[in-house]
């Protein structure tokens, strides 16, 4: 049996670290896929949030699900980004990974609620 591979963007992995029963699901019995950007915005806010332990922690834990960005998915993402200013760099890169690795990008970032590809879970 092949595992569903998601993309974790930022706000998904605030999700199962807080806690949220609706991001349960998405902690078994699945491959993940995430890229260093979207681990920065992750530490960042950790570090706002709590503190450098917890930062370090988390962003140790999840860097072994991060992977390469192609120069292609980079200058795709950012002529995506120019029609939707709102996203992070780190979200549309993301997006863009998640397509070229079928993987559904797991979010509950308003901004992707509707695009194709998203599991948005809020």
């Amino acid at each position: 049996m092949e595992l569903k591979t998601y993309f974790f963007d930022t706000y998904a992995f605030h999700e199962v670290i807080s806690g949220n029963p609706d991001y349960e699901k998405f902690s078994k019995k699945i491959a993940i896929v995430t890229t260093k950007l979207n681990l920065m915005e992750l530490y960042y806010t950790l570090l706002l949030k709590y503190n450098l332990s917890i930062a370090d922690k988390y962003y140790e834990e999840f860097l072994k699900y991060a992977v390469e960005t192609d120069d292609d998915t980079i200058k795709s993402a950012m002529q995506f980004k120019i029609k939707n200013k709102k996203m992070s760099y780190a979200d549309c890169i993301g997006y863009f990974v998640a397509k070229k690795r079928n993987a559904r990008f797991l979010t509950g970032d308003e901004h992707f609620r509707e695009l194709p590809n998203v599991e948005f879970v809020k």
